[in-house]
């Protein structure tokens, strides 16, 4: 049974009607219709931590998508599934995907600095200081593209870029 079909609860129910509606009203192709119905059944596969199940929907979307905003978000949905799983190397390279079809996407900039910190943490820990202050270094240069994107958000980022004395931006907005 399709995705769309087995809903158990009130706001993915919702959700999946909501996105039905649209599909049908909205002026679009056959094509961007059932490259947008993946997509919903892969955030709605990933919202049920079902994440083989949203893969094989998001694969199926970039398949059928052309337009690369969306296939940003395919991307980067894609991206934070393999990031929650541990495989930090594939999803900072569909971060990077994500980026080359939409620069302007300051969350895949904040996920790839998160990624590169978190690193660095690991390689501090381990006694490999020089790596590990790469990686810093790494992570500072992404949330500093990610807060000039987006000035109000990222604010724990802000405060570390500026303890750390890696950011000579006072303020960012």
């Amino acid at each position: 049974m399709p995705r769309s079909q087995r809903n158990d609860n009130f706001i993915d129910k919702s959700f999946t009607v909501m996105a039905d509606i649209i599909l049908k009203v909205f002026p679009a192709s056959r094509k961007e219709k059932e490259a947008f119905a993946y997509y919903r059944d892969g955030m709605s596969a990933q919202a049920d931590g079902e994440y083989a199940e949203a893969l094989e929907n998001y694969e199926e979307a970039l398949k059928l998508e052309e337009d690369s905003n969306d296939r940003s978000y395919v991307l980067y949905n894609m991206g934070l599934i393999y990031a929650s799983n541990g495989d930090h190397q594939k999803a900072l390279g569909l971060y990077e995907e994500a980026l080359e079809e939409n620069p302007r996407l300051p969350q895949a900039l904040n996920n790839i600095a998160v990624i590169h910190h978190y690193l660095g943490e690991k390689a501090k820990e381990e006694g490999k200081d020089d790596e590990a202050e790469k990686l810093f270094d790494q992570a500072a240069e992404y949330w500093k593209r990610a807060i000039l994107q987006a000035p109000n958000n990222y604010i724990e980022a802000q405060n570390w870029l500026k303890t750390t004395g890696r950011s000579n931006i006072d303020v960012y907005f």
